[in-house]
């Protein structure tokens, strides 16, 4: 057996591996394609690129076309012989290259054609590649009929017909005017795709932009030039948004919009718009289109934009783009990832471009736009690098100001903290003392600030955001009024209410209470926790979704309670602690739980017994009152 082997071996030689249509051709109706409906793209665009190939050889003046001859395609239905035809005037094919083309599965005469003639930059515009388009009509076709005949002089028609089995039948035709005729029998399942309706909504979803007038059934049904394929310095505002209504004719109009067209290191053409952010959109959900020549591929570009563009809308078209041999999804290759990372920088470019230039219709759109710009920061560092400038957050001035801007004007005034507060607090009374004494507070609304601020901190050295009950600022404190004279046992008024407090709202390790003299009067106390202890928390509730609450709490370390020593119901506290003990004990609470709800701090769990709490002293304060009446 060895000596054998080694005798074949020896005369080894190689072959070419042999396809045969009788199994090719389920694979092709099986696996190939996605959608059944896929075969009338395929088809109107080997009728385009018959059409194209005229013009070009026409332009080349290798071929002869009177001026009346208009180059179109037309699709008709006919349901009582249960077809489908579809018809072009273009190039045609003799009957060796019916044989050539359409008898060997996979060979493209699009290739061959691109091939002869690729010093034309025309050919550019041909669709096919593969060489099985033409196949997907045995999805639905139980028997398909060819009839084409030749531009050449002198040539005579040719007729092929194929059942879907191994064998076909290929003859002279008697066809007189140019072009090709291809007839789709249907078989049962499929005759759906005679209903003109239905048939028409799946002709606009995949050719409604190609270049050559369509009929159907004697109807034009593609008569919207695509915009992107134009020069946006010959298009006006109203262009722009007809366009938008016309690819989204429910939606509201744009904010604005980017034209987009690329020669190197690749051709991409195309128009994104920049929508209204509603609070329901799906983020992780691409609205843009993606064409290639003009033909319709897919309808998301989750696979070419990088996540933070998943709020645009509109199209993108790339004949560089690679797809996979059913032309309906990509293969992922550095060409990917190349148009992705240009698209990316022009959409920087053009945010930055608005801010410069029209800054009041950039502030105008952030509420729209600044998810997309913060949720970009986050992902991509090149992104940040480009758009950092046109940060921006609203201060409690009710100005607008750059992070940049803060950091310049504010860096050795504030020692590198960037003060920040919670859009919900604007109107707390602690928030006021910050506004009185003119500390620039930016004002966080986005629920991506926090993993934003972390970005910022983390590229910018030394830089710390604070929340303004992350600390005692000393510009709130009032050095004037403080209660610090010492009595006969060597305590001052400030330690004494601290203590007071401390015991009136009970036996709390983790809480600490601070008695400070506050520079205005109206706000009785706040709470104060670290920006580090607060971040976790949060973090830690978003993850848990609130189901680990008490285990959250339990984690954190102490919490200090500031009290306003020039309050005036701080000091009645203190004045009712020894006659009417019960009652400093309860407004004391009061104070505390008050505190708690102005900060957005109380549990859920923890508002019905402060419900209890306030209506008992109202009631305990009524009756009080009504005592006192009736005593007088």
């Amino acid at each position: 057996m060895d000596s054998i082997n080694l005798k074949m071996a020896s005369k080894m030689t190689k072959k070419n591996l042999q396809i045969h249509s009788e199994n090719i051709l389920p694979i092709i109706k099986r696996w190939l394609y996605s959608s059944r409906d896929i075969f009338v793209r395929e088809l109107v665009s080997n009728a385009c690129d018959a059409l194209q190939k005229l013009k070009i050889l026409k332009d080349q003046g290798k071929a002869d076309l009177s001026g009346s001859d208009e180059l179109k395609i037309e699709i008709v239905l006919n349901k009582e012989n249960k077809t489908i035809t579809f018809k072009d005037n273009g190039i045609g094919m003799t009957l060796d290259e019916v044989d050539r083309y359409i008898s060997q599965i996979a060979f493209s005469g699009a290739e061959d054609f691109v091939k002869q003639y690729e010093a034309n930059q025309e050919s550019e515009a041909i669709i096919g590649h593969f060489g099985l388009g033409f196949y997907s009509s045995y999805m639905v076709a139980k028997k398909v009929e060819i009839n084409t005949l030749s531009y050449l002089p002198g040539s005579l028609g040719a007729f092929w017909e194929c059942d879907g089995s191994s064998q076909y039948e290929l003859k002279q035709s008697e066809k007189k005017d140019r072009g090709t005729e291809i007839t789709l029998y249907l078989d049962e399942e499929h005759l759906e795709f005679l209903e003109e309706t239905f048939f028409s909504e799946v002709l606009d979803r995949y050719c409604r932009f190609l270049p050559y007038a369509i009929y159907l059934d004697g109807k034009r049904t593609n008569e919207k030039e695509p915009l992107w394929i134009k020069s946006a310095s010959s298009l006006s505002d109203s262009d722009y948004l007809d366009f938008f209504r016309y690819l989204y004719p429910f939606e509201e109009e744009p904010l604005f919009w980017l034209h987009l067209n690329v020669d190197y290191p690749f051709h991409l053409k195309g128009i994104l718009y920049f929508p209204r952010f509603k609070r329901d959109s799906d983020l992780t959900k691409s609205h843009i289109a993606l064409y290639c020549n003009r033909v319709f591929v897919a309808d998301s570009c989750k696979d070419i934009l990088p996540n933070y563009l998943m709020t645009l809308k509109g199209v993108i078209d790339s004949p560089d783009i690679p797809l996979n041999v059913s032309r309906s999804s990509l293969q992922i290759d550095r060409t990917v990832k190349q148009l992705g990372a240009h698209i990316s920088k022009k959409v920087a470019d053009s945010l930055i471009q608005l801010f410069k230039n029209k800054k009041d219709k950039f502030i105008s759109a952030w509420d729209d736009i600044s998810i997309m710009l913060k949720l970009g920061i986050l992902e991509d560092d090149k992104f940040y690098d480009r758009v950092k400038e046109a940060l921006i957050f609203k201060t409690l001035k009710n100005e607008w100001i750059t992070f940049d801007d803060y950091l310049s004007r504010y860096k050795e005034t504030y020692k590198n903290k960037v003060f920040y507060l919670r859009g919900e607090e604007a109107s707390s009374h602690l928030v006021d003392l910050y506004r009185e004494k003119g500390i620039e507070v930016l004002i966080s609304s986005s629920p991506l600030d926090l993993p934003l601020m972390q970005t910022l901190e983390r590229k910018n050295s030394g830089v710390k955001f604070e929340r303004v009950d992350a600390l005692i600022h000393e510009d709130l404190i009032d050095r004037s009024r403080e209660k610090s004279i010492l009595d006969e046992s060597g305590v001052s008024q400030s330690t004494k209410l601290s203590s007071l407090f401390k015991n009136l709202l009970g036996e709390d390790d983790k809480l600490e209470v601070v008695a400070t003299s506050l520079a205005g009067d109206k706000l009785p106390g706040f709470l104060v926790m670290s920006e580090e202890e607060r971040r976790l928390r949060d973090y830690m509730a978003t993850f848990n979704n609130g189901a680990f609450e008490d285990k959250i709490d339990s984690l954190m370390q102490k919490r200090t309670f500031v009290i306003n020593t020039n309050n005036p119901l701080v000091l009645t506290v203190d004045q009712l602690s020894e006659k009417e003990p019960e009652l400093a004990k309860a407004i004391a609470k009061q104070i505390f739980e008050l505190s708690l709800v102005s900060q957005k701090e109380m549990p859920p769990k923890q508002f019905n017994s402060f419900i209890e709490n306030t209506t008992h002293l109202l009631e305990s304060l009524s009756l009080k009152i009504l005592k006192e009446e009736k005593a007088r």
